[in-house]
């Protein structure tokens, strides 16, 4: 019985090693892409858009788009100095 839960542990715990992606985004950047330097703030707060409460807002070239798929308490604190 030992040996059998032994196997067993052993075949799970190898399944998982090999399942794990290897690649990374943050080794080898999309060379592709243009990369940006923006402004990142509270879209309501800083960038005076209309909101309800403080959601992350990008401000490229003088004008301000709502970041969607993150927010902005993921990122510290919404009103750290």
């Amino acid at each position: 019985m030992k040996l059998v839960i032994l196997f067993l542990s052993l075949t799970f715990f190898a399944l998982l090693t090999s399942a794990q992606n290897t690649s990374t985004a943050i080794s080898k950047p999309d060379t592709a892409k243009k990369i940006l330097v923006v402004e990142a703030s509270c879209g309501q707060c800083q960038f005076k858009m209309n909101a309800k409460g403080c959601d992350l807002a990008v401000r490229i070239d003088g004008k301000s788009y709502f970041v969607d798929g993150t927010s902005i308490d993921q990122h510290g604190d919404a009103h750290a100095k």
